[in-house]
């Protein structure tokens, strides 16, 4: 079973006179486990569509199922408490706050669940290590690199441990050697931590990095391929000559 299933998913809203259709119908389940980029052109639907997963945005019409129950039909406390205990988000400007330092940014959403003081201190700097922040605990926003700053908001995401990451256009903001390290660390949580991420986004890298694309043309699932695990060629050759 899914973690997360949506059928029929409609988004509908005005620009002035014009009514614009941003999502005509999406069906998709995801995965535990999964690592999954969902691109196309802008305007296709992609940030609307993590935003609705999220419960930042209301669906016009559809399900979003979570734990077998409806995201859409949630009230408004009901989706805060589905971001706090089972969703984290990585945003493209990185939304950190900037009076905390990096390991208060980490720590917020678990003060807010009422992780006792010694677990969270153990787990936000095991997460920081773990992204290769390991001594810039105490460090602003403003004393650390872009791709720095999306590392703790990587690490903010994840220290809660939920089911699921959504992640829009997170690589949008740096350059290619520090996106390519941001995302092997996601890549390593992801195999090691079996953290499931959704990003949205254009980049190829991430494209590269990611075990299932979802191609989204004008508010539908144009394409979503599965990648064939790589094959063991050596043990192959060695069961063969058992």
């Amino acid at each position: 079973m899914s973690d997360i299933s949506i059928r029929d998913l409609k988004k509908t809203y005005k620009d002035g006179d014009i009514e614009v259709h941003a999502l005509r119908g999406v069906n998709l389940d995801l995965q535990s486990g999964e690592f999954t980029a969902l691109m196309g052109p802008s305007g296709s639907g992609k940030t609307t569509l993590l935003n609705i997963i999220g419960g930042l945005d209301d669906a016009t019409s559809g399900s979003v199922l979570v734990d077998g129950k409806n995201l859409v039909d949630m009230s408004g406390s009901q989706r805060s408490d589905l971001r706090l205990n089972r969703l984290g988000f990585v945003f493209q400007a990185y939304n950190l706050i900037p009076v905390l330092t990096a390991y208060e940014n980490a720590e917020f959403v678990l003060l807010l669940q009422g992780v006792p003081e010694a677990e969270r201190k153990k787990r936000v700097m095991d997460m920081l290590d773990a992204v290769g922040l390991a001594g810039m605990a105490d460090r602003r926003p403003d004393e650390l690199s872009g791709g720095q700053q999306q590392r703790v908001a990587v690490a903010r995401a994840i220290v809660s441990e939920p089911a699921l990451v959504l992640a829009d256009e997170p690589t949008a903001n740096l350059d290619s050697t520090t996106s390519t390290g941001l995302l092997e660390t996601m890549k390593k949580l992801n195999e090691e931590r079996g953290v499931s991420f959704l990003f949205s986004t254009h980049d190829p890298l991430v494209m590269e990095q990611a075990n299932r694309i979802v191609r989204l043309v004008d508010g539908t699932v144009a394409d979503d391929t599965t990648k064939a695990a790589p094959s063991n060629t050596a043990d192959a050759s060695a069961g063969a000559s058992a």
